[in-house]
């Protein structure tokens, strides 16, 4: 006997607004089988208007206030019985982020969590991440954002800390980023992975899942340093408009791309990790792992 509902999770972050569709399949006796139905992106760049000016423009909280109402009628249309939505740290940093979030719930129905880095990575961490680490083995996750970089180490299994930092795609892109982060974020991973022998990355994004599917590498096999810092030489020899014509890029992608390669390059070579698995897995993801065992949760408190 299967048990079948369906999942919404909104990520609302400083480079696109997303509703990610999950289809959640319980089985008796064995594993809940979690499958993406569906994901609609809307490239609204509310980073490049808060990091410069600290608020967001009229014209894109509209169009935030559209794409929730239109988010809002796909998820009635594909039956969706939960879903979140959460927001990063452009909504989280503006000056007028509650305001819009109020806006957007009296419209639209959707009440926004805005969350901090730390949330952000505890929600991702409650993925199918967990199953990738080996007890053997230590990981650097490293989640690349417009705004912001979420990283975690593991290490036995267990997530060991976690730090957020001020970079981010949109904040480099607009020169926003002082030297001092970058330091900052180098002297924490070295501090943190010093006592490993052997470190990997795990990437997550946007962008790197953007060159993963571009490597053509079969599921579960990692990118190199190598293959990377070639990647990233690439790139920074091409112009933004060569990147969308000879790449197959799309625009709100082919400028992103560039910084956000270099962080995760500066995070393998601070860690001295040879190799970034990319498992597609991100806040989208874990919003909808957090529904689902909130679900199972009360559920148990039922029952007991």
């Amino acid at each position: 006997m299967l048990n079948i509902e369906k999942y919404g999770a909104v990520d609302i972050g400083s480079n696109a607004i997303r509703l990610l569709v999950v289809t959640v399949i319980e089985q008796e006796g064995k594993e809940t089988i979690f499958k993406k139905t569906s994901l609609v992106r809307v490239p609204i760049r509310l980073g490049a208007e808060v990091f410069l000016d600290g608020k967001i423009s009229e014209n894109s909280a509209n169009r935030m206030v559209d794409a929730m109402m239109a988010f809002k009628l796909l998820m009635k249309t594909h039956n969706v019985k939960r879903f979140r939505a959460c927001a990063t740290s452009a909504m989280r940093e503006a000056a007028n982020g509650r305001e819009i979030a109020e806006t957007i719930e009296k419209k639209s129905g959707i009440f926004i969590n805005i969350i901090d880095g730390n949330d952000e990575a505890a929600i991702i961490a409650s993925t199918d991440l967990k199953s990738l680490i080996q007890d053997d083995r230590v990981f650097l996750y490293v989640d690349v954002g417009g705004g912001s970089t979420e990283i975690t180490l593991f290490a036995n299994g267990k997530d060991v800390t976690s730090q957020s930092f001020k970079l981010g795609t949109i904040r480099l892109l607009e020169n926003l980023v002082d030297e001092g982060i970058w330091e900052a974020m180098e002297s924490w991973i070295k501090k943190e992975t010093k006592g490993f022998k052997k470190v990997s990355l795990i990437g997550s994004g946007g962008n790197i899942n953007t060159i993963y599917k571009k490597s053509r590498k079969k599921i579960g096999k990692p990118l190199s340093y190598l293959y990377l810092s070639s990647y990233y030489e690439q790139l920074n020899s091409l112009t933004f408009e060569e990147r969308i014509t000879e790449l197959d890029m799309n625009p709100d992608r082919a400028d992103v791309v560039v910084p956000a390669t270099r962080i995760y390059l500066s995070a393998m070579k601070w860690s001295k990790a040879k190799n970034v698995f990319v498992p597609k897995i991100g806040l989208s993801d874990g919003i909808v792992r957090s529904l689902y065992n909130e679900k199972i949760a009360a559920e148990l408190e039922v029952n007991s």
